[in-house]
């Protein structure tokens, strides 16, 4: 491996396969700490990634992972808001540990993890900034983000661990699983109506994510240090849905219907889905309605003032290359995504 040796959990993941990517192009040498049998090991490999097959979840192959490295990478995650309770315990609250405790061990220069804008909840009284709480919102993603978080922290006081956290918002951009694909086919399918008016969503597009965390890898003020990220602006989830219809020549949604409604049919939902025992995921969930319901606001100034970051390529820019990128999708397949 090269001089830098960086482990990157979750590296065949959106975030963490950009990341892997940028530092290869950067020079350094990277492990990526992938699942056995994923389809995306064998492309990080070609890329000049040294792959690690293991499992966040089980601190054996963590270890092995982790030997000899000096940076760490904390990617891996559950993005989805519909998963069995305890896959998000066992990579989210398991994995942080298995993490935090193989990087004491390796005592490692920096631990960089992605978190969640969700973990500050959803005050809409203040402009949300990384002083602010952690809230719960009674749901698993979120939930267990702040469990992780609180042991990371506790590692930075307890063992002097140099952890930095950040906080990406709603990222988007070629690669994407979890956001656009699957916002584009309800488009297409008319399938998209909105229960409160002027909701908020912050941007991020992946390389500005990509970008700040290899800033903070190797900035000493980041330690102890958590930052959030965006591309700087909100739009409208409207907004959004109209750009997104214009792209795909279709009409913009235009159906509104009460938050109550909304929320009500999302937990009828899952519960059906759950007593049926269904595999995919429901229309609507309850974290979706509580997501694409606010009017949250969220502050960067953080990143600008201690580490001089602002992000590289504006929303414009941004969304224009998701929608290159989406073009080379079979419009067939993007709820599989």
């Amino acid at each position: 491996m090269a001089s830098e040796d960086i482990l990157v959990t979750g590296g065949t993941g959106f975030i963490g396969g950009r990341l892997v990517r940028r530092l290869l192009a950067d020079g350094h040498g990277v492990r990526a700490l992938c699942l056995a049998n994923d389809p995306g090991a064998s492309a990080l490999s070609e890329a000049g990634a040294d792959v690690a097959i293991g499992d966040v979840g089980d601190a054996a192959s963590v270890a092995d992972a982790a030997d000899g490295v000096r940076r760490i990478f904390h990617c891996a995650g559950v993005v989805t808001d519909w998963a069995p309770r305890s896959l998000f315990d066992r990579v989210h609250i398991d994995g942080m540990a298995n993490m935090l405790q193989a990087a004491v061990r390796q005592r490692v220069d920096r631990f960089v993890w992605i978190s969640t804008n969700d973990v500050f909840g959803q005050p809409e009284n203040c402009v949300i900034d990384e002083e602010n709480d952690l809230r719960r919102w009674s749901e698993p993603y979120p939930d267990t983000k702040i469990a992780a978080e609180r042991l990371a922290w506790a590692a930075y006081r307890r063992w002097e661990l140099p952890v930095t956290t950040v906080y990406p918002c709603w990222v988007y951009g070629p690669g994407d699983t979890t956001f656009v694909p699957l916002l584009a086919d309800a488009v297409l399918r008319g399938e998209v109506v909105f229960w409160r008016q002027g909701a908020l969503v912050w941007p991020a597009y992946v390389d500005n994510v990509a970008d700040l965390l290899v800033r903070i890898g190797w900035s000493e003020a980041a330690v102890g240090e958590g930052y959030l990220v965006h591309d700087g602006v909100c739009v409208t989830f409207e907004a959004f849905c109209q750009r997104l219809a214009e792209h795909l020549g279709v009409r913009a949604p235009r159906i509104h219907i009460p938050y109550g409604a909304a929320y009500v049919a999302a937990a009828g939902m899952e519960l059906a889905w759950r007593v049926g025992r269904i595999r995919s995921r429901p229309l609507l969930t309850t974290y979706t309605v509580k997501n694409l319901g606010s009017r949250l606001r969220y502050n960067i100034d953080k990143a600008r003032r201690e580490l001089g970051w602002t992000p590289p390529t504006t929303f414009e820019n941004g969304f224009a290359q998701a929608m290159q990128w989406l073009e080379t999708l079979d419009t067939a397949s993007l709820k599989t995504k």
